[in-house]
């Protein structure tokens, strides 16, 4: 996995047109020529900054992994119960998708171009997550909030109605994260939820 470094100011504005660039036209479409130009400087001067396009990615990926996986370990840590934890934890995926919906985009469409290590090292933290959701379902199933579901399935099913955001949202629609959020969670809960 990637190691934290503190990126310059021209690095991160390459990170950021890279992104753009990558959603737009796509990780494979996207020559360094292509994104020197995107950018305004000559294609040579970007390897002074970065070794690679894939670099890039690699950045974007597991820099929106590592957003979305901080506050659910969190979560998963608190004295809540099974659907508590579950609305906080789709809270918090919406939130993070919302917030930079050019990079959540990237994260979701182009994983499948970072090369090993990394394409390893990804697949096993979004396991990781996906596991977190998991285990918060078999706990509600265990103390009777839940009803029993394949709770991979489920959680896949959950996540994929949540992935779709960056393609659609607009900060200035009609529903606030918090909002989106909450009718994903009502769905879901309201389905899940035994009936006494």
């Amino acid at each position: 996995m990637p190691t934290t470094e503190v990126i310059s100011n021209r690095k991160q504005e390459i990170i950021e047109k890279a992104t753009a660039l990558f959603q737009k036209q796509g990780y494979s479409a996207t020559s360094m020529r292509d994104l020197a130009s995107f950018i305004g400087m000559e294609a040579a001067s970007l390897y002074s900054h970065i070794k690679s396009k894939e670099e890039l990615l690699q950045i974007i990926c597991f820099n929106m992994a590592d957003k979305l996986f901080e506050p659910v370990k969190n979560i998963a840590s608190e004295n809540l119960s099974a659907d508590e934890k579950l609305r906080k934890f789709v809270l918090s995926h919406v939130k993070v998708l919302t917030n930079d919906t050019a990079s959540s985009a990237v994260f979701f469409s182009e994983w499948r171009h970072l090369s090993e290590p990394y394409l390893s090292d990804f697949l096993k933290m979004r396991d990781q997550y996906e596991g977190i959701f998991i285990k918060v379902l078999i706990e509600g199933n265990r103390t009777g909030i839940f009803k029993f579901l394949d709770a991979k399935f489920t959680v896949l099913a959950l996540l994929s109605s949540i992935n779709w955001l960056p393609s659609w949202y607009k900060k200035d629609g009609q529903l606030s994260p918090e909002e989106i959020a909450e009718n994903v969670t009502d769905v879901f809960i309201n389905g899940l939820k035994v009936r006494n």
